[in-house]
């Protein structure tokens, strides 16, 4: 990877790889600055608002500018730098923090967790097979062989194989209650 200089100087830019890569009013788009200035962002959030797309603005400044160009702002201020001019320091940490605490929320929202586990898993390795057996095993109570028959059955799908075997209900059962309920495992078992 290398740094696209000068990239984030272009407010016409930041609009242009928003169409790209196919930015509708139904997204919602996080515009992140450190100093909370940078054009490209200014010019990204400014196309999402005339989209009527909801906007975020991720700074780590007083009173930045892309504040006016966002629904919420998020303004962790971490102070200056140890490095002057070095924003992956301080502002970059707290920045990803934040962005956690989105990702975080969001997979709360979409239903892909229980409790706090992430049980919207897919067997597409060895590493996942485990964890989805784990996760099977801890919120059902069930033995290392019957997760691994619900699994089976579920298709890889964790949440699908918890639902299967907590109702005994068959796998086309258990996917129409988890379309019914918008993914979320909760409230198809309920």
């Amino acid at each position: 990877f290398r740094a696209q200089e000068g990239a984030e100087d272009s407010k016409t830019l930041g609009r242009r790889d928003l169409i790209a890569h196919g930015f509708t009013a139904n997204d919602v788009l996080v515009g992140i600055a450190a100093s909370g200035r940078t054009p490209y962002v200014l010019g990204g959030l400014a196309f999402a608002q005339e989209l009527g797309a909801p906007t975020i603005a991720l700074a780590c400044s007083e009173h930045p500018a892309i504040a006016a160009f966002a629904d919420i702002a998020l303004i962790p201020v971490t102070g200056p730098e140890a490095i002057t001019g070095s924003t992956r320091l301080k502002a970059g940490t707290a920045q990803k923090l934040v962005l956690n605490m989105l990702s975080t929320g969001t997979m709360i929202k979409l239903g892909k967790v229980y409790g706090n586990l992430m049980v919207d898993v897919r067997t597409s390795n060895k590493k996942l097979e485990e964890r989805a057996r784990r996760i099977v095993m801890e919120v059902t109570g069930c033995t290392r062989d019957e997760a691994i028959a619900a699994l089976q059955a579920a298709d890889g799908r964790a949440k699908l194989a918890i639902l299967l075997q907590l109702t005994g209900c068959s796998a086309a059962e258990g996917a129409a209650r988890l379309t019914a309920a918008h993914g979320r495992l909760k409230e198809a078992l309920a």
